[in-house]
């Protein structure tokens, strides 16, 4: 069994760091991680899609710090709770077939990797829900469903502003809730942590520890950040900084953040300490350039998932494509038999998602050939295109050898 430290540093980053709520107190759980106690600590992610992100490494990160601490540390997919899908603030979400399941979580472990550790003397524990819901009987549900009132549910706004706008809420989306709840109780933890988005799903599971277990259950709610894009970070959307993203890609997707993130970017993305995060605040009040912390974050948020070599490069090539107008000096080649149609190279090579989709960047002019727009989506590339660069959006590089 790993020995439990008591290292007030790493106890307080866990307590504040991108914190938004600790239940019931932050006091309360400083106290417990004080004791010496070896607690379980778990976070809990559904595979909607097959990339986590940045907003998820605030978690993963905490989770890092408890593992360092030497408490027993839970990465828990939620396999089977993806099934019913938690409820959406607008809409019934879709319910996922085991193929999408499996499909999206399959690089998740690796992923995960980069910021805590599944070996060692103290590994974190990589479990699926399915090994204990999946088990549940009818009379298991009743004994669970009679554990919460219909109007504890209609608390969550999501399901208030439903209602009021005539949406349709399905009975199984009540479900989910106590579905995240129950898997607090079969693990026996004594604290997880999620985005504000789960807060009244894991309060519903805090409830649920005590009237199964008998026993204090806590809460942390991390602050979220919004992707590039403004919109909320979503695995379904796709439209984070994933922790799969090439160096480039990462640092590339962060200087499109607008300035007013540069703060909480710094607090909740990287490493950078609270007092230099304060530095930087009035450093900017008093009118420096916000770009040049902005680079700064981005090769911050680089650094803490890729590492500080990785950051270096992925900095040295954003100067060169963005700020010098250069290509970057490595240019990966793709092999491309002469005649074949672009919109299938762009697929083949990961360019685009799909036909339909490298069909819309052509129309809307994200691909160039020696840095001209390609607008013909019916093009052929010929022995013409032979040692061109072929360019998708704004980070992506390749070099067309083609072949007979």
């Amino acid at each position: 069994m790993s020995k439990v430290l008591k290292d007030k540093k790493l106890i307080d980053e866990f307590l504040e760091r991108g914190v938004e709520a600790i239940y019931p107190s932050k006091e309360a759980f400083r106290k417990k991680l004080m004791s010496g106690e070896r607690l379980k600590i778990y976070q809990g992610f559904d595979p909607t899609g097959p990339y986590l992100h940045v907003g998820h490494a605030m978690g993963i990160r905490a989770l890092g710090i408890l593992q360092k601490l030497g408490h027993e540390v839970i990465f828990l997919i939620g396999d089977y709770t993806a099934k019913v899908g938690d409820p959406d603030k607008d809409t019934t979400r879709k319910m996922l077939t085991d193929e999408d399941i499996e499909k999206n979580m399959s690089g998740w472990k690796k992923q995960a990797s980069q910021l805590i550790d599944f070996g060692g003397e103290n590994p974190v524990r990589f479990e699926r829900n399915y090994k204990w819901l999946s088990k549940l009987k009818l009379n298991d549900l009743i004994k669970l469903m009679s554990s919460i009132t219909v109007q504890r549910m209609l608390e969550r706004d999501m399901f208030e502003r439903r209602i009021k706008e005539g949406d349709p809420i399905r009975l199984h989306e009540f479900i989910y809730p106590l579905m995240q709840g129950y898997d607090g109780v079969a693990m026996e933890v004594d604290m997880e942590i999620g985005g504000t988005d789960q807060t009244f799903n894991m309060l519903v599971g805090r409830d649920l520890i005590g009237s199964y277990l008998g026993k204090e259950k806590f809460v942390r709610t991390n602050k979220m950040m919004d992707a590039p894009d403004g919109r909320t970070m979503s695995k379904t959307k796709g439209n984070g900084i994933n922790l799969a993203d090439s160096p480039a890609d990462m640092f590339g997707k962060a200087m499109s953040y607008s300035d007013q993130h540069i703060l909480s970017g710094f607090e909740l993305l990287t490493m950078v300490s609270m007092k230099e995060i304060e530095k930087i605040k009035m450093a900017m009040e008093k009118g420096e350039n916000p770009m040049i912390f902005k680079k700064k974050m981005a090769f911050e948020i680089v650094k803490t998932i890729k590492g500080e070599n990785a950051a270096e490069m992925a900095q040295k090539h954003f100067e060169q494509v963005f700020s010098k107008k250069e290509l970057p000096t490595e240019i990966s080649e793709i092999k491309v038999s002469s005649g074949e149609e672009l919109i299938n190279v762009l697929v083949k090579n990961k360019l685009a998602t799909s036909k339909t989709d490298a069909r819309r960047k052509i129309d809307q002019g994200g691909i160039k050939v020696d840095n001209e727009i390609i607008h013909d989506w019916q093009l052929k590339l010929d022995k013409s295109f032979n040692g061109k660069i072929l360019k998708a959006g704004k980070r992506e590089f390749r070099r067309i050898k083609i072949s007979q």
